[in-house]
């Protein structure tokens, strides 16, 4: 068995598509997660070559190195956190991440701010403002009901926050709609 890691594999439709490349590949895993392949066997170098133009031609990118994996792992938490656990959480992010990828909170925290040129807590808070603006366009929630749902501790904070970083409020970005969101991986 070997583990292949994946960049920008950010929700269930991606698990899919990886799944149709490596299947027209003839290429056997054992499972696919976001942001990871666990393969029945290692693959060659022409046939890693393959998938790597197979998955680009999609919008993934292998990763190799140590660092960037680290940071895909680091994302794919926080976007399953943000996407998947509905108030689920009540530790806080520090932890969950040092608990998930088994390392101490500040290595983590260092490596991704050296590489993404931010810190870990500013892309959290920028996917949970995404997953705002995703839950406002849906407009099936009250944004007490958002706000409660991404534990934010009010809709006055929620509300700030949201301003903050679009530079509307949400009753605002309600009106305009889906102009204004970003693909996860561009996050």
């Amino acid at each position: 068995m070997s583990t292949i890691y994946i960049k920008n594999m950010v929700c269930n439709r991606c698990v899919m598509v990886v799944r149709d490349e490596l299947a027209k590949l003839n290429i056997e895993a054992t499972q696919i997660s976001l942001g990871e392949v666990i393969l029945e066997r290692t693959l060659t170098d022409e046939k890693k070559q393959h998938l790597s133009k197979a998955l680009e031609a999609v919008g993934f990118e292998i990763i190799d190195d140590k660092k960037s994996r680290t940071i895909e792992q680091i994302k794919n938490v926080i976007i399953d956190i943000i996407q998947h656990k509905d108030n689920e959480h009540n530790e806080n992010l520090s932890k969950i991440l040092s608990n998930s990828l088994h390392h101490d909170y500040n290595y983590l925290s260092n490596i991704f701010s050296e590489v993404e040129g931010t810190t870990i807590e500013k892309y959290f808070i920028a996917q949970k403002i995404e997953k705002v603006k995703e839950l406002l366009v849906y407009d099936e929630l009250s944004l007490s009901e958002i706000a409660n749902q991404l534990n934010y501790s009010s809709v006055a904070y929620l509300s700030n926050q949201f301003k903050k970083i679009t530079g509307l409020t949400p009753s605002h970005f309600k009106k305009i709609g889906n102009q204004k969101r970003k693909p996860l991986d561009e996050v």
